[in-house]
């Protein structure tokens, strides 16, 4: 067998859960390589959730859903300053409209004890409405200080280059084919760029964890793709709306239809829950967005729809176990899974990582780093300085002066920066998830070409080749004469 590279350990996946695995790696003396099939990282669950980092009340105590979920939550605050995280800590609320539903809050509250959440707290109508005045047809509801909502692409894409600050490597465009294995463990990962030797295999592939732990031999646990829609509101229309993070009482199958504020002044109301077969199927229906609208009118019921700006859908990896599974496989030595990470997910991803690194390094015998840089420079979007620090910054690179995307007062400066970073953007919408531009009002209609025209300038590439998204995304052709001739 020819190896086209060697690591210590595969991560398999770029979403959340791997870029936080890697990064906590990278913190040990391992050979660390994360493999991703798409053209760049947070393009699965990442790309389409709430962005909430839960408190912690929900998942069932003594669950990994519930340990992790905290202890996530915890981390989450010392790496917010660490690695220059877009968070903000607003709290959220579980609102309640009827007798019924106030009694579920007390059961929540509980449950939210048990789990070591702190600062759970039953508030009236009148206390409710002193935060969120929109709220008018609420009973009551449970406070928790604790959650916040993030950008999660930006977590994701901060692990990923921290880990590669640290000696980590993050190839994409690099699917998982198969396995070389020897008396039942792992020796290689088989990719489309060829196989990577490896002493060990975190498979974090999303809805595709059972495919791989499959493939590996591991078949104790299988993905159900759960399908939320989401419909997502113009800035202009928060005051209508509300200012943080606001869930209906949950079910047993999802914690509701919310209304929910993201950190750049966006709110939006979503998502709902179906089980679908095929786990690319992110597409929106009118009966996914009638059933959003109804339900987010129980709590607002003055919905500006005519400001909403996109839709969209994510797929949750539901596991037949219920819980998250995590930690070493049964079936296969070397092989750790991080796998059915619905939600909580995003908020468990730097406790998973923390759980499964530690693991895979006491096996590896790794010692941690003498000197693990923690830290990214920090740096802050332009249209978020004062005066004063955006002209330093045009001062300093004329191209900060160019605003590329008037929505949201992107710079051609911090494109290319975005570009050229470390794991740096490839596609349009990776820029868009680095930076924003093509997230306003327009939805990229104005600055969709000239952020196109910056990539191929960038990557020295021609307009053609450059991709929206993911493989065969392609926007532009070469014109080509209808008659034979020459073009």
């Amino acid at each position: 067998m020819e190896f086209v590279k060697s690591a210590d350990v595969v991560v398999i996946g770029g979403g959340i859960v791997g870029t936080a695995i890697l990064r906590e790696l990278s913190k040990y003396d391992l050979q660390c390589v994360l493999v991703e099939k798409e053209p760049d990282v947070a393009l699965g669950t990442t790309k389409a959730n709430s962005a909430i980092l839960h408190a912690g009340f929900d998942a069932p105590t003594g669950s990994m859903k519930a340990i992790t979920n905290v202890r996530g939550n915890k981390l989450y605050h010392e790496l917010q300053k660490e690695l220059n995280l877009d968070i903000e800590w607003t709290g959220s609320l579980v609102a309640a409209t009827t007798d019924e539903e106030m009694e579920t809050l007390q059961e929540l509250l509980k449950r939210g004890e048990a789990n070591g959440v702190e600062g759970l707290k039953i508030l009236s109508h009148e206390e409710v409405l002193a935060q969120e005045p929109n709220l008018q047809t609420v009973k009551g509801a449970l406070w928790a200080p604790t959650a916040g909502v993030c950008w999660p692409f930006g977590a994701a894409i901060a692990f990923a280059q921290c880990a590669v600050q640290n000696g980590a490597e993050v190839i994409r465009n690099c699917g998982v084919v198969g396995f070389v294995k020897e008396n039942g463990k792992i020796t290689g990962v088989e990719t489309t760029q060829g196989t990577i030797a490896c002493k060990y295999v975190v498979n974090a592939a999303g809805v595709y964890a059972d495919d791989i732990a499959k493939l590996a031999g591991d078949e104790s646990f299988s993905i159900t793709p759960r399908k939320g829609e989401y419909i997502l509101f113009d800035k202009t229309a928060r005051a209508s709306l509300v200012n943080g993070v606001v869930f209906p009482c949950p079910t047993k199958k999802s914690k509701g239809i919310l209304v929910c504020t993201t950190t750049h002044g966006n709110t939006f109301i979503g998502p709902n829950a179906n089980e679908v077969e095929n786990k690319e199927d992110k597409a929106v229906g009118s009966e996914g967005m009638n059933e959003i609208i109804a339900s987010a009118r129980k709590l607002v019921p003055n919905l500006p729809m005519g400001a909403s700006i996109t839709q969209f859908a994510g797929l949750r990896a539901v596991s037949s176990t219920g819980d998250f599974v995590l930690g070493q496989s049964a079936a296969v030595e070397n092989l750790y899974n991080a796998a059915g990470m619905q939600s909580p997910g995003l908020t468990a991803a730097p406790a998973v990582g923390e759980m499964l690194a530690k693991q895979v390094a006491e096996a590896a015998g790794a010692a941690a780093k003498a000197e693990f840089k923690a830290e990214l420079p920090a740096k802050k979007a332009f249209c978020r300085m004062t005066m004063e620090e955006q002209a330093a910054a045009i001062a300093e690179n004329s191209l900060y002066g160019r605003v590329i995307c008037r929505c949201e007062t992107v710079t051609e400066g911090e494109i290319v920066e975005a570009i050229n970073s470390p794991v740096g953007a490839t596609t349009v919408d990776g820029v868009k998830r680095r930076t924003r531009a093509g997230m306003g009002r327009c939805q990229g209609g104005f600055c969709g070409p000239r952020v196109t025209q910056i990539i191929a300038r960038e990557l020295n590439i021609t307009v053609p080749e450059v991709l929206k998204e993911r493989a065969d995304s392609n926007m532009f052709y070469e014109k080509y004469p209808v008659d034979g001739g020459e073009a």
